[in-house]
């Protein structure tokens, strides 16, 4: 049961369930409390995605299903994300909403240093998010995997993206359907009012990033 599996990695973090909650970053710990108690049955791809972003030593398997060992025990160095300068996908220390043209328009600049990091070594880059519209699924402060896309001519809905527009707008949202079927949406995460849907035309899309996963600064 995801009670028990939760309860287990609660008892091996050394927490209780409301700090638990906040280490992972969850937006409320009652989250937490209706995994634990039966209320919610199954694991939310969000409360999955920031376990395993915490404690990637987690088995990925084990916590969906519950089969194997809790831990990744003969590879779990393997599965942690290490600050490297010989090998790993390069980390820029600048921010994807405010920064990012720098590594857009100077092929010159170097990385900070890179990331080894095998659950997301297909990345492209590694760069900082700002602002609060995708929280709480990614946080201000956070690093971002991202993995180009040259041919966005078929993007797949609902997944989150970052995107450049013609006219340099740069935004990280969860992208959707629209009415239109020339345009998209932009979904944030964030239900505050101020975050609201957008319409954003295909042919606005200059380039585009898969978001793989978001991390604290190593």
């Amino acid at each position: 049961m995801i009670s028990e599996r939760i309860q287990k990695i609660i008892d091996y973090a050394g927490l209780n369930a409301k700090d638990f909650a906040i280490r992972i970053e969850v937006k409320t710990s009652q989250t937490i409390y209706d995994l634990l108690s039966g209320k919610t049955k199954s694991l939310s791809k969000n409360v999955y995605d920031k376990i395993l972003s915490c404690y990637p030593e987690i088995n990925d398997v084990w916590l969906l299903t519950g089969k194997g060992d809790m831990l990744n025990h003969s590879n779990s160095e393997e599965n942690r994300p290490k600050v490297s300068y010989t090998k790993g996908v390069p980390y820029y220390n600048v921010d994807f909403i405010g920064g990012f043209d720098m590594i857009l328009n100077d092929q010159t600049v170097n990385p900070e240093y890179l990331i080894d990091f095998k659950k997301y070594d297909e990345a492209t880059c590694w760069c900082n998010v700002t602002g609060h519209s995708m929280e709480p699924e990614i946080t201000h402060g956070d690093i971002i995997a991202l993995k180009r896309i040259d041919d966005f001519s078929f993007l797949l809905l609902g997944e989150v993206y970052a995107i450049v527009t013609t006219n340099g707008m740069r935004t990280i949202k969860r992208l959707g359907p629209s009415s239109n079927p020339d345009n998209y949406t932009l979904v944030s995460a964030n239900k505050s009012p101020e975050y609201g849907v957008q319409e954003l035309p295909k042919r606005m899309i200059r380039i585009i990033y898969h978001v793989l996963g978001c991390m604290k600064r190593l």
